[in-house]
């Protein structure tokens, strides 16, 4: 038997998830590549013993080219220019001897040079070991400041709603000078600490994109105040309680909904904590349920058969919410309509819970429409639910109000298209064309 090929789809759909995994790999390689050449780099100019007391260079072979070709041009003008050459060729050079060694002098002039570059490598350390203590002394002092600076903040500024922000970024800042003030000191060249770090700012603002677009989004959050602690938000598909903000990222508690994956089908915690970065907050939709206004509209759609007293039934679905939510919405609809005026938006709300219809298949949906609480939504529906039919199932609304059950209307259709003639037991007959029976 033979195999099924997969789909073209299929095989795309692979296709484009390997070279999109190819693509991610080649610009972490490329990003991390950058980070470490700057990095390497500003080790380097640290390192480097600029100020070590001692010479690093060494006769160089123009030196000595330049030297023989003094020592031949002071020859005696009467020797012809071959005679100068067959010298020339007579005369060995001292740097071709010294190349003309045994395998054991090679391996000994290995060792004196690894040994000589720790050497220098220790004497440059050494060197530079005063500058290196002072670097240590002035992060100490940052680090003393910071905690002072903090203290004073904390209790001038701690009322405001964007202190941790403040704070954040001032110690954000002492720290950068410190280690700004601290990596001049041990580099001692102002134009080589700046161009190591234009250099090293380069790779960071290449490498690591996603947490610079998040911490920028952390002080946008901060200042703007989208969302804190303890609010009920919906950012992207994270939907839930917020639980901790980092720099970086956002953790909440998750809520459960009927168009959101979880354990449970309503807006209620599923014990998931849920972390997304900062930064959709600059890239998503952020929809906060508690922040300034803790209340939401919401909707409870009772289905009545069309044969039903319509009016009658908004009567008494009208009474029953009215006596359950009818009192607890006028402090809510107050603080609203207050946001609403400041906002200098001219919309009246009703204090009452307000009865809608609405036309189904075959049926009529009558829509109760109240403002409870964010977090409160699935027991005011339950209660109100549960008045509801307990009040309806009565025996004086058991003509007036009828329930909806499935219905379904079958047609036969003879074979020239007409409808036909059925004899249904116990209904007598089916009316096939129109007025006949």
């Amino acid at each position: 038997m033979m195999k099924k090929k997969p789909s073209v789809r299929k095989r795309r759909g692979v296709g484009g998830r390997a070279v999109k995994g190819a693509q991610d790999q080649l610009k972490r390689f490329r990003q991390g590549s950058i980070l470490a050449v700057a990095l390497t780099g500003f080790l380097l100019i640290l390192l480097t013993p600029g100020e070590a007391g001692y010479s690093q260079t060494n006769p160089s072979e123009e030196d000595t080219t330049i030297e023989n070709f003094s020592q031949q041009e002071s020859l005696p003008d009467s020797v012809s220019i071959i005679e100068k050459v067959a010298v020339d060729e007579l005369v060995v050079p001292e740097d071709t001897a010294a190349e003309v060694q045994q395998p054991g002098d090679i391996s000994e002039a290995a060792k004196d040079e690894a040994v000589g570059t720790l050497k220098r490598l220790w004497e440059g350390f050494y060197a530079n070991l005063p500058k290196i203590l002072v670097a240590i002394l002035s992060l100490i002092l940052a680090w003393l400041l910071v905690r002072l600076l903090s203290l004073v903040l904390r209790k001038t500024i701690g009322h405001w709603k964007s202190s941790g922000a403040v704070i954040t970024l001032v110690v954000i800042s002492v720290w950068l000078f410190a280690i700004g003030i601290a990596i001049s000191v041990v580099a001692g060249d102002i134009r080589a600490l700046v161009g190591s770090l234009g250099l090293v700012g380069l790779a960071l603002s290449w490498s690591l994109q996603t947490p610079i677009e998040s911490f920028t989004g952390w002080l946008l959050n901060s200042f703007r105040g989208y969302y804190k602690v303890g609010d009920r938000i919906q950012v992207g598909d994270v939907f839930g309680d917020v639980y901790k903000i980092d720099f970086l990222t956002t953790t909440v508690w998750e809520a459960g909904g009927p168009d959101r994956p979880g354990f449970v089908h309503s807006e209620q915690p599923t014990g998931r904590l849920v972390t997304f970065p900062n930064n959709e907050i600059l890239t998503g939709t952020v929809v906060n349920l508690t922040g300034d206004f803790p209340y939401v509209w919401d909707e409870l759609a009772i289905a009545v058969a069309n044969e039903s007293d319509i009016k009658e039934a908004m009567r008494t679905l009208e009474k029953i919410a009215d006596d359950l939510l009818g009192g607890y919405m006028v402090e809510p609809v107050q603080k609203y309509q207050h946001i609403l005026r400041k906002a200098k938006l001219n919309i009246e709300v009703t204090e009452k819970p307000q009865i809608f219809i609405s036309i189904g298949e075959s049926w009529t949906d009558i829509i109760i429409r109240y403002l409870v609480g964010a977090r409160e939504r699935r027991k005011w529906k339950t209660e109100l639910s549960i008045r509801i039919l307990n009040e309806i199932n009565k025996e004086e609304y058991a003509d007036k109000i009828k329930s909806v059950y499935p219905r379904k209307q079958l047609q036969f259709i003879t074979p020239d298209g007409k409808p036909a003639d059925v004899k249904i037991p116990g209904e007598g007959k089916y009316k096939g064309e129109e007025g006949k029976e």
